[in-house]
Formats: structure tokens, C-alpha cells, sequence
């Protein structure tokens, strides 16, 4: 069975909208291209999967819109092509190499889990909030960026109950920014 990972960038107060100030540069796509290159698939709640696919689908002309830069282009190759699965009540259906899941969360999610090797990437808000509350999620891998918001949707606001975590993983970045990467404390008896 492969881990569910949630991974998201966010602003030193918690802020993870991604009109904050968090502006991509090489270093972190480079990062971000990585970890998802690590998922058997992408999990999107349906805002998040339309973002994604408004800014990271290949157009149908075939080439990249002429505001990305070459450093972005193998992130973006590699979200187009990345298997998705999209948990959504609203939708009607999903392209985009996306297959519509609906029903029951956590059981929906424990068969992707044991279906997956290499495991499941989740990105946004709201879907991680019902997966963290479910006790669903692996680990918890966050971009920090040099920046207070002072506004906007934060980090699991929201969590209904507390979630220790160990940190198994830290990379600084030359903008100052830290990836940090943890798991849930596993309690022993």
C-alpha cells in the first residue's frame, strides 16, 4: 500500500491561497516536479483540480502558452500527463486523464491507497481538512515561503482533532524558503 501524501505551499502564518505572494521560481518547480514525479496519481478536490487544469493542461495546439518559462515546462509536462483521480459530488464527469471518484471518502481512499506503489499525492484545502480528519494522510510535506500573508484561507483550518507529527525531512532553498516533510507520531503501548 503507498502513502497519501498532502503537500502544499504556505506562507510563514499558514496561509496556503495561492494568490499569497507564493510566486514559483526554479528552485521550487524543480522540487515540486520531484515530488510528483514520487505519486502513482493526483488527488484534486474540484477546485483545485480546475485550477490545476487551467493553468497546467497542455493546450490543445500542442505547445505551452508563451508565459511559461522553460523552467516551468517539466513541471507542467509532468502534472498533464500524471494520472488523476478528482472527489467531487458536483461534477458531472472529468477529463484532463482524470477519472470522477464519488461515495463513501475514506473507504474511496483506502482502495486508491492499497491500489497505489508509490502512493497518492493531495494538494488544496479542503479535501486534506476531510482526509486529516479521517486519519487518511501519511505524511504532511510543506513549502514554507519568506512571506506573511496577513489574510487568506490557512492550513487545516478547521482540524478536528490535534495531529502530532515527526519530521522525517528538511531542504532549505536559496529564496529562504523550507520544504519540511513529516509523518503522524505513531503512539507506541
Amino acid at each position: 500500500m503507498g502513502p497519501l501524501r498532502y503537500s502544499i505551499n504556505v506562507t510563514l502564518d499558514g496561509c496556503c491561497h495561492h494568490e499569497a505572494g507564493l510566486p514559483p521560481d526554479e528552485e521550487s518547480m524543480h522540487y515540486w516536479t520531484a515530488q510528483l514525479e514520487r505519486a502513482d496519481a493526483l488527488l484534486f478536490g474540484r477546485v483545485t483540480y480546475k485550477m490545476m487544469q487551467s493553468a497546467w493542461r497542455k493546450p490543445a495546439t500542442g505547445t505551452w502558452p508563451d508565459w511559461m518559462d522553460e523552467w516551468q515546462k517539466p513541471f507542467a509536462e509532468t502534472i498533464d500527463r500524471a494520472k488523476k483521480y478528482v472527489v467531487s459530488s458536483t461534477l458531472s464527469g472529468v477529463d484532463w486523464n482524470a477519472e470522477l471518484v464519488r461515495g463513501d471518502l475514506g473507504q474511496t481512499v483506502q482502495r486508491l491507497k492499497q491500489e497505489s506503489g508509490d502512493g497518492l499525492w493531495v494538494g488544496g484545502v479542503t479535501l486534506p481538512l476531510a482526509l486529516a480528519d479521517l486519519g487518511l494522510i501519511d505524511e504532511y510535506e510543506f513549502l514554507v515561503q519568506p512571506v506573511l500573508a496577513g489574510h487568506g484561507p490557512t492550513l487545516l483550518a478547521g482540524l478536528r482533532e490535534r495531529i502530532q507529527l515527526d519530521l522525517v525531512y528538511r531542504q532549505e532553498f536559496r529564496s529562504g524558503a523550507v520544504a519540511v516533510r513529516f509523518r503522524p507520531t505513531r503512539l507506541t503501548a
